[in-house]
């Protein structure tokens, strides 16, 4: 299952910042950070600083992970767009 950060000018109530459903999202996995790193490579010293809000993460980082937890950006659908 993929979940989406959709367009904030397409919903009545804007979707969370694409770092916070990532936090979250890793959070509620409840996986320890060790297992994270062993299945997707990301160290478990900088998943740490990010979901303590210490430190942001690279986007390629931010790839694996929204990845291994099948979060996926959805192009903005705007009618003002051709």
């Amino acid at each position: 299952m993929k979940r989406l950060c959709d367009s904030y000018d397409t919903m009545d109530t804007p979707p969370l910042p694409i770092t916070d459903l990532l936090r979250e999202t890793i959070i509620a996995s409840k996986l320890p950070l060790l297992t994270l790193q062993q299945r997707t490579g990301v160290k478990r010293a900088s998943i740490g600083r990010f979901v303590r809000g210490t430190n942001s993460l690279r986007l390629d980082i931010a790839d694996k992970l929204a990845a291994y937890f099948g979060l996926a950006l959805q192009p903005i659908k705007s009618e003002e767009k051709g």
